[in-house]
């Protein structure tokens, strides 16, 4: 059985289009927003990085905002077919693996298997 799924990508300088990631997601994956409380007097530097959307297949599911995306499993899962193109599709999205050019902070993908059938479940939740 594989290890639970955590995988970090990111973008530089101009940051990914949520409402447009949102709508492209619509259909094929469940998609919901997060709402975060937001203050204009708010000091944060990571005010920008905040996770704004969830997206979510069969066993994958991601954390979106702007500039960074989380790929992650709950439970150690073999990936599906639909998991697989989600996966793929955050890596054009975010097609780098570190927060800045610098060479600090390299995320590296964990080893994942694929399943031969998808898993007998709700596809939309």
């Amino acid at each position: 059985m594989p290890e639970t799924y955590q995988y970090v990508r990111f973008t530089w300088w101009g940051g990914v289009d949520l409402e447009e990631v949102s709508e492209e997601f619509r259909g094929s994956y469940a998609v919901e927003p997060i709402n975060m409380p937001e203050d204009d007097r708010e000091l944060s530097l990571a005010k920008i990085d905040r996770e704004r959307l969830k997206v979510w297949a069969d066993t994958l599911k991601a954390r979106l905002s702007p500039y960074k995306a989380v790929l992650f499993q709950r439970d150690p899962a073999p990936f599906t077919p639909r998991d697989l193109r989600l996966r793929n599709r955050i890596l054009e999205l975010y097609p780098r693996t570190t927060p800045t050019p610098f060479p600090i902070g390299f995320s590296v993908e964990p080893k994942f298997e694929v399943s031969e059938e998808p898993p007998i479940t709700n596809p939309v939740k």
